[in-house]
């Protein structure tokens, strides 16, 4: 259950992330969570597309169709120059709140 919720609240940020080189869309984007995270972590596509959605409105990501022949359409997602900068923040604050778990629960030796 803590890992379900840390994964939540986390959800949007590893999204981010993952656009920071390249657009991408949100199979490869899933994916690309599960390898870095060494299968640590992993979304249902049920869960992904709601937080690709929720970004896209928020105008943190913008999303466009993409057609290649012999494949299925797919909708790549980029950041915005407005996502980069929630982003940056995004990390400063959760490394600040590693830093502040660590300091706290990491026993100190003497």
């Amino acid at each position: 259950m803590l890992r379900r919720h840390l994964q939540k609240g986390s959800a949007e940020l590893l999204v981010l992330a993952m656009l920071e080189d390249r657009p991408r869309h949100g199979y490869e984007i899933g994916k690309q969570i599960e390898r870095r995270s060494e299968g640590q972590i992993a979304f249902r596509i049920g869960s992904l597309y709601p937080i690709l959605f929720r970004l896209e409105d928020r105008g943190m990501i913008r999303g466009r169709w993409v057609e290649k022949a012999g494949e299925r359409r797919r909708r790549y997602y980029a950041l915005t120059p407005a996502g980069r900068e929630f982003l940056a923040a995004q990390w400063n604050t959760w490394e600040e709140f590693v830093r502040a778990v660590n300091q706290i629960a990491r026993p100190r030796h003497a």
